[in-house]
């Protein structure tokens, strides 16, 4: 069977996870929503379950995405049924508009017959198996946390301890999103255990504060490795063997001092079979700072990016499901930008080497 293409695996993925996720205590079937989408105009369960399907999809007519919309806009929908758009509230009418506009986009991409519908369909925070996944942070040192970080304090919360915030909290809601059914942990690497480490592991950040990111990189033999560079103090710099020869990777600054202003920085994103159980996969999303982690983490879960990055890999590492990849990661304004595989000199280096172009 010709597998889907991408775009339209991912926007029946979208509706499937609006039908299962958007109210987690409120069970709701493809026979409710059909009943409710039948108020307008009928339609069956076993209809909704083709613009569902994670294997098969069809795609759903463009008014079908208006009712999406309006239904998910608002949890008074499972009670009172699909609502005009005229008894929205001014903030359900603002969701409405915004899941919309992405619901539209995705259907638009997945009306456009593309070269890459040939390649295989990748959905890389997808895991097939039971799992579990477990997401694997550092934890920052008491003098880089505020008292809200101290046990003690009565204020104390937790994640304030864990280093690269921002990506455990992108990251552990898109696995969760794609992996319904399966236990997604996240942990700082002093309360890892043993069995922690046989399931999928995320390893997020890089090796100055997470030992088991350090002794994951030396079993796994990765092509890439981080070592300290004297020029910089604030991270640890990508080195890889290239024909030969080790090549260095360094961020770029605005200024001489190389501490403020980060232009640039260079993200990992390395997907190995899991060197402490080969039937789950090890997955590192580093970076010289927390800028690149970010970058590396977001290069898959953008929703204006990620279907391109997928066929990006599919395409570049079609004989293998196993992959490095060393990006650039631009920072403009302050704000990391999620890289786009496709532009011109983004990549930096993958592995494996003979991928062809």
């Amino acid at each position: 069977m010709q597998p889907a293409p991408p775009a339209l695996q991912e926007l029946a993925h979208r509706l499937r996870s609006l039908r299962e996720l958007t109210w987690p205590g409120k069970r709701l079937t493809q026979a409710t929503l059909a009943k409710a989408f039948s108020a307008e105009t009928k339609v069956a369960p076993a209809t909704l379950s083709t613009w569902e399907s994670l294997t098969a999809p069809k795609l759903p007519p463009a008014d079908r995405i208006n009712a999406y919309a309006r239904f998910f806009a608002t949890p008074r929908s499972v009670e009172e049924g699909l609502l005009p758009l005229g008894s929205l509230t001014e903030p359900e009418q603002a969701a409405y508009r915004e899941l919309e506009a992405e619901l539209l986009g995705l259907h638009s991409a997945a009306r456009k017959p593309a070269a890459s519908e040939a390649v295989a369909i990748r959905r890389s925070w997808h895991f097939s198996d039971e799992g579990p996944a477990t997401l694997v942070c550092a934890q920052l040192p008491k003098d880089d946390t505020g008292s809200f970080a101290d046990p003690t304090d009565p204020n104390y919360t937790e994640l304030l301890s864990y280093a690269d915030l921002d990506a455990l909290v992108e990251l552990h809601g898109h696995i969760r999103a794609e992996n319904p059914r399966m236990n997604v942990f996240f942990k700082t690497v002093p309360n890892v255990v043993t069995d922690d480490l046989t399931g999928h592991v995320i390893l997020l950040g890089g090796i100055i504060w997470n030992e088991i990111t350090k002794r994951l990189f030396e079993l796994t033999n990765l092509p890439v490795r981080q070592v300290a560079d004297s020029s910089i103090s604030s991270g640890e710099i990508f080195v890889a063997n290239i024909a030969g020869k080790d090549r260095q990777f360094f961020p770029k600054w605005q200024d001489s001092s190389k501490q403020a202003s980060l232009l640039q920085d260079v993200g990992l994103l390395a997907r190995v079979p899991n060197p402490l159980n080969s039937s789950r996969t090890l997955t590192i999303c580093n970076g010289i700072h927390s800028r690149g982690v970010f970058g590396a983490v977001r290069s898959l879960t953008d929703l204006r990016l990620r279907v391109s990055n997928e066929e990006y890999i599919a395409t570049s590492f079609k004989s293998s499901e196993y992959f490095v990849i060393l990006t650039r990661v631009q920072v403009i304004d302050g704000k990391t930008m999620t890289p786009d595989f496709k532009i011109p000199d983004t990549v930096l280096h993958r592995w494996p080497e003979d991928a062809s172009r």
